[in-house]
């Protein structure tokens, strides 16, 4: 498996001085009889001062994310093949497309990382194919992470990932089941994660479906993420409307 890193630019700015300037003195062209002017002082230049520049806008730890402008503190992650994904945030949605089957693909929120918290994510699979779109939690490239997927079947799993070496990752099932809260493709529908402690708590449209015990996993602390994933058939589009972290 393979991963796509979005890679920022820095672009440093450094400001430029100007040397003091002192007047030439001009010889006296008056007879010796008369006084020459008398000079006036040199004084020296100012130094120009530097504006300083502003303090970057921290990445919020709690908040809501409507996908209105860039995907700025985001990180996009491929696994499953080569096949490049279109990614877009366009009319208030953060549009993922994969047009190869068993794909996998995570957008991390990287500036921060929790322990403890509750996400929720409002979404809708655009491309009417079976497919499913998630949640994770937890997530360090050393320890795993934590992820809960919804299926447009009306199925759901809990997957602990963890990568094995460089592009390659293994999934063990935590646990699945079946919920008639699941929608259909072509529905907008919220999928709700708590992790805290312990125990995951799994949501479907703002209901508690089941309580996990993950005590017997590494993770315990990390990012978070949108999941989404293609089976057989493509293209795949899921369009995810907003995500909102909260205290759990």
């Amino acid at each position: 498996m393979k991963k796509l890193f979005l890679i920022g630019c820095l672009l440093l700015i450094s400001a430029c001085q100007t040397a003091a300037y002192a007047p030439t003195l001009t010889p006296s062209l008056f007879p010796t009889s008369t006084l020459p002017p008398t000079p006036i002082p040199a004084t020296a230049a100012p130094e120009p001062s530097s504006t300083p520049e502003p303090a970057p806008t921290p990445f919020p730890r709690l908040f809501t994310e409507e996908f209105d402008g860039s995907l700025a503190g985001w990180v996009i992650l491929q696994a499953g093949n080569d096949g490049v994904p279109n990614i877009k945030t366009e009319d208030s949605r953060l549009s993922l497309q994969m047009d190869s089957p068993y794909t996998w693909l995570y957008a991390l929120y990287g500036a921060q990382d929790y322990s403890n918290i509750h996400i929720d994510a409002q979404f809708t699979n655009r491309a009417l194919t079976p497919s499913s779109a998630g949640l994770m939690c937890r997530y360090s490239d050393a320890d795993g992470w934590f992820e809960y997927n919804v299926s447009t079947d009306g199925t759901y799993n809990v997957l602990y990932g963890r990568w094995l070496s460089v592009g390659i990752a293994e999934y063990l099932p935590i646990s699945d089941g079946t919920s008639n809260k699941i929608q259909p493709s072509g529905s907008t529908q919220t999928v709700g994660l708590t992790c805290s402690d312990s125990t995951l708590w799994l949501y479907i449209n703002d209901t508690l479906i089941r309580k996990v015990d993950v005590s017997r996993y590494e993770p315990t602390e990390g990012k978070i993420g949108l999941a989404a994933s293609s089976f057989e058939n493509t293209p795949i589009v899921i369009g995810f409307d907003s995500v909102a972290l909260s205290e759990p």
